[in-house]
Protein backbone atom coordinates (compact mmCIF):
# COMPACT_ATOMS: atom_id res chain seq x y z
CA UNK A 1 0.00 0.00 0.00
CA UNK A 2 1.36 3.41 -1.03
CA UNK A 3 2.12 5.85 1.82
CA UNK A 4 2.17 9.63 1.33
CA UNK A 5 4.31 9.89 4.43
CA UNK A 6 6.90 7.59 2.85
CA UNK A 7 6.81 9.67 -0.36
CA UNK A 8 7.53 12.86 1.58
CA UNK A 9 10.42 11.29 3.44
CA UNK A 10 11.87 9.97 0.18
CA UNK A 11 11.51 13.39 -1.47
CA UNK A 12 13.27 15.05 1.49
CA UNK A 13 16.11 12.53 1.33
CA UNK A 14 16.52 13.12 -2.42
CA UNK A 15 16.67 16.90 -1.91
CA UNK A 16 19.35 16.49 0.77
CA UNK A 17 21.41 14.32 -1.57
CA UNK A 18 21.21 16.94 -4.33
CA UNK A 19 22.10 19.69 -1.91
CA UNK A 20 25.10 17.72 -0.68
CA UNK A 21 26.32 17.02 -4.21
CA UNK A 22 25.99 20.73 -5.04
CA UNK A 23 28.09 21.67 -2.03
CA UNK A 24 30.66 19.03 -2.95
CA UNK A 25 30.77 20.36 -6.52
CA UNK A 26 31.33 23.92 -5.28
CA UNK A 27 34.13 22.75 -3.00
CA UNK A 28 35.76 20.81 -5.85
CA UNK A 29 35.63 23.88 -8.07
CA UNK A 30 37.22 25.98 -5.34
CA UNK A 31 40.04 23.49 -4.98
CA UNK A 32 40.46 23.21 -8.75
CA UNK A 33 40.83 26.96 -9.17
CA UNK A 34 44.21 26.96 -7.43
CA UNK A 35 46.07 26.93 -10.73
CA UNK A 36 48.99 28.77 -9.15
CA UNK A 37 50.00 25.56 -7.39
CA UNK A 38 50.82 24.02 -10.78
CA UNK A 39 52.58 27.07 -12.24
CA UNK A 40 56.01 26.26 -13.67
CA UNK A 41 59.07 28.19 -12.52
CA UNK A 42 62.26 28.60 -14.55
CA UNK A 43 65.43 27.50 -12.71
CA UNK A 44 68.98 28.31 -13.78
CA UNK A 45 72.18 26.48 -12.86
CA UNK A 46 75.75 27.07 -14.00
CA UNK A 47 77.38 23.73 -14.82
CA UNK A 48 80.92 25.07 -14.44
CA UNK A 49 83.00 22.62 -12.37
CA UNK A 50 79.87 20.66 -11.37
CA UNK A 51 80.03 16.88 -11.14
CA UNK A 52 77.87 15.47 -13.93
CA UNK A 53 76.07 12.82 -11.88
CA UNK A 54 75.12 15.08 -8.97
CA UNK A 55 74.02 17.87 -11.30
CA UNK A 56 71.88 15.48 -13.36
CA UNK A 57 70.26 14.14 -10.18
CA UNK A 58 69.22 17.63 -9.06
CA UNK A 59 67.94 18.56 -12.53
CA UNK A 60 65.89 15.36 -12.76
CA UNK A 61 64.21 16.03 -9.39
CA UNK A 62 63.18 19.53 -10.48
CA UNK A 63 61.90 18.31 -13.86
CA UNK A 64 59.76 15.73 -12.04
CA UNK A 65 58.52 18.26 -9.47
CA UNK A 66 59.74 16.31 -6.42
CA UNK A 67 60.74 19.57 -4.74
CA UNK A 68 57.05 20.57 -4.52
CA UNK A 69 54.56 19.50 -1.83
CA UNK A 70 52.00 18.75 -4.58
CA UNK A 71 54.20 16.11 -6.23
CA UNK A 72 52.45 13.04 -7.58
CA UNK A 73 54.13 10.38 -9.76
CA UNK A 74 51.25 10.37 -12.24
CA UNK A 75 51.17 14.17 -12.71
CA UNK A 76 53.69 16.20 -14.68
CA UNK A 77 54.12 19.09 -12.23
CA UNK A 78 57.83 19.79 -12.76
CA UNK A 79 59.52 23.08 -13.63
CA UNK A 80 61.82 24.35 -16.37
CA UNK A 81 65.59 24.09 -15.94
CA UNK A 82 68.22 26.10 -17.83
CA UNK A 83 71.78 24.78 -17.72
CA UNK A 84 74.59 27.05 -18.90
CA UNK A 85 78.29 26.35 -19.46
CA UNK A 86 77.56 22.72 -20.27
CA UNK A 87 80.99 22.41 -21.92
CA UNK A 88 82.62 22.99 -18.52
CA UNK A 89 80.88 20.18 -16.62
CA UNK A 90 83.18 17.71 -14.85
CA UNK A 91 83.18 13.95 -14.38
CA UNK A 92 84.77 12.01 -11.55
CA UNK A 93 87.66 9.60 -11.85
CA UNK A 94 88.87 8.76 -15.35
CA UNK A 95 85.46 8.82 -16.99
CA UNK A 96 86.63 11.48 -19.43
CA UNK A 97 89.03 8.86 -20.85
CA UNK A 98 86.95 5.69 -20.42
CA UNK A 99 83.35 6.75 -21.06
CA UNK A 100 81.88 5.85 -24.45
CA UNK A 101 78.57 6.97 -25.95
CA UNK A 102 76.99 4.16 -27.94
CA UNK A 103 74.40 4.35 -30.68
CA UNK A 104 73.04 1.50 -32.79
CA UNK A 105 71.22 1.74 -36.11
CA UNK A 106 69.49 -1.64 -35.44
CA UNK A 107 71.22 -3.09 -38.52
CA UNK A 108 74.09 -5.60 -38.43
CA UNK A 109 77.35 -3.80 -37.80
CA UNK A 110 75.51 -0.57 -36.98
CA UNK A 111 77.10 0.03 -33.57
CA UNK A 112 78.78 3.43 -33.28
CA UNK A 113 80.89 4.36 -30.27
CA UNK A 114 81.98 7.94 -29.59
CA UNK A 115 84.50 8.84 -26.86
CA UNK A 116 83.47 11.28 -24.15
CA UNK A 117 86.00 13.91 -25.23
CA UNK A 118 84.68 13.96 -28.81
CA UNK A 119 81.09 14.38 -27.62
CA UNK A 120 82.14 17.15 -25.23
CA UNK A 121 83.85 18.98 -28.08
CA UNK A 122 81.05 18.64 -30.63
CA UNK A 123 77.82 18.45 -28.58
CA UNK A 124 78.25 19.06 -24.81
CA UNK A 125 74.49 19.36 -24.33
CA UNK A 126 74.09 15.70 -25.26
CA UNK A 127 76.14 14.62 -22.24
CA UNK A 128 73.93 16.38 -19.70
CA UNK A 129 70.69 15.52 -21.49
CA UNK A 130 71.55 11.82 -21.63
CA UNK A 131 72.57 11.78 -17.96
CA UNK A 132 69.31 13.47 -16.92
CA UNK A 133 67.26 11.18 -19.17
CA UNK A 134 68.76 8.14 -17.47
CA UNK A 135 67.60 9.42 -14.07
CA UNK A 136 64.00 10.10 -15.10
CA UNK A 137 61.30 7.41 -14.84
CA UNK A 138 60.94 5.42 -18.06
CA UNK A 139 57.33 6.30 -18.84
CA UNK A 140 55.31 8.56 -21.13
CA UNK A 141 56.23 11.67 -19.13
CA UNK A 142 59.97 11.43 -19.75
CA UNK A 143 60.04 13.10 -23.18
CA UNK A 144 57.70 15.85 -21.98
CA UNK A 145 59.96 16.53 -19.01
CA UNK A 146 63.09 16.58 -21.15
CA UNK A 147 61.48 19.24 -23.36
CA UNK A 148 61.63 21.59 -20.36
CA UNK A 149 65.40 21.14 -20.07
CA UNK A 150 67.28 23.90 -21.91
CA UNK A 151 71.05 23.43 -22.21
CA UNK A 152 73.52 26.02 -23.51
CA UNK A 153 77.28 25.54 -24.03
CA UNK A 154 78.13 29.04 -22.74
CA UNK A 155 76.65 31.76 -20.56
CA UNK A 156 74.31 33.12 -23.23
CA UNK A 157 70.75 31.85 -22.65
CA UNK A 158 68.95 33.70 -25.43
CA UNK A 159 65.36 34.82 -24.89
CA UNK A 160 64.60 32.18 -22.25
CA UNK A 161 66.96 33.92 -19.83
CA UNK A 162 64.27 36.51 -19.11
CA UNK A 163 62.06 33.78 -17.59
CA UNK A 164 64.48 32.74 -14.84
CA UNK A 165 63.07 33.24 -11.34
CA UNK A 166 65.44 31.08 -9.32
CA UNK A 167 69.17 30.41 -9.63
CA UNK A 168 70.94 27.64 -7.78
CA UNK A 169 73.94 28.63 -5.70
CA UNK A 170 74.98 25.00 -5.75
CA UNK A 171 74.04 22.41 -8.35
CA UNK A 172 74.21 19.52 -5.89
CA UNK A 173 71.96 18.27 -3.10
CA UNK A 174 72.83 18.57 0.62
CA UNK A 175 74.54 15.54 2.20
CA UNK A 176 71.56 14.82 4.46
CA UNK A 177 69.05 14.85 1.58
CA UNK A 178 66.28 12.27 1.99
CA UNK A 179 63.75 12.03 -0.90
CA UNK A 180 61.15 10.50 1.44
CA UNK A 181 61.31 13.59 3.65
CA UNK A 182 60.56 16.10 0.91
CA UNK A 183 56.79 15.95 1.35
CA UNK A 184 56.97 16.69 5.09
CA UNK A 185 59.74 19.30 5.14
CA UNK A 186 58.31 22.65 6.23
CA UNK A 187 61.41 24.45 4.96
CA UNK A 188 60.93 23.16 1.43
CA UNK A 189 57.24 23.99 1.53
CA UNK A 190 57.95 27.56 2.63
CA UNK A 191 60.60 28.00 -0.07
CA UNK A 192 58.10 26.69 -2.60
CA UNK A 193 55.45 29.17 -1.40
CA UNK A 194 57.87 32.12 -1.61
CA UNK A 195 58.93 31.13 -5.11
CA UNK A 196 55.37 30.96 -6.39
CA UNK A 197 54.37 34.18 -4.66
CA UNK A 198 57.14 35.83 -6.66
CA UNK A 199 55.83 34.14 -9.81
CA UNK A 200 52.31 35.40 -9.11
CA UNK A 201 53.57 38.93 -8.49
CA UNK A 202 55.56 38.89 -11.72
CA UNK A 203 52.55 37.59 -13.66
CA UNK A 204 50.31 40.27 -12.15
CA UNK A 205 52.69 43.10 -12.99
CA UNK A 206 53.10 41.91 -16.58
CA UNK A 207 49.33 41.62 -17.09
CA UNK A 208 48.69 45.09 -15.67
CA UNK A 209 51.14 46.65 -18.08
Amino acid sequence: MYSWEFDGALRKCFVNVLRGSSQHRQMSQAVGNTALAYARVWHHVDASDRVLGKLAERVALVLMGKHKPIYDPSVDCGDYVIVTNSKRVKVSGRKDEQLLFRKHSMYPGGLKETPYKDVMENDPARIIRQAVSGMLPKNKLRERRLERLKIFPGLHMGKVGANVLKSWDDGTLPPDYDPHRVMTSETLKENWRETYRAAAAAAGSSSST
